[in-house]
């Protein structure tokens, strides 16, 4: 499980971002927003465990078949990245015109966690 001190880290900043978003759509990107932190928060710690083991891990099934593969955590960090970008597209899609997209874009830039 991620942090979830940085989680909540997190959901403040995106939250700060919608602030001024539509009522109506308010219920939708508040789902969305617990999201992406959860994400960006995970995403984070694969990337440390995916440093500090590497990208492939050996597997043996048997007694004659063994090799290396793709690890787990960069399978998981391969999916949720994948929806992770996603959710971010449609928060970005989102977006009203009054927010400053400088805003979103610093959110978006890496490493401004």
């Amino acid at each position: 499980m991620p942090d979830q001190k940085a989680v909540k880290k997190e959901q403040r900043k995106l939250a700060r971002i919608f602030a001024g978003i539509d009522a109506n759509q308010l219920v939708v990107v508040a789902g969305l927003i617990e999201r992406a932190a959860f994400l960006r928060v995970s995403l984070a710690e694969l990337e440390s465990e995916i440093a500090n083991e590497g990208y492939t891990e050996e597997y043996q099934n048997g007694e004659n078949q063994h090799g290396v593969k793709q690890s787990a955590a960069v399978m998981t960090y391969n999916a949720m990245l994948k929806n992770y970008m996603a959710i971010i597209d449609k928060l970005t899609k989102l977006t009203p015109a009054a927010v400053e997209k400088s805003k979103l874009s610093e959110f978006l830039r890496p490493g401004t966690q």
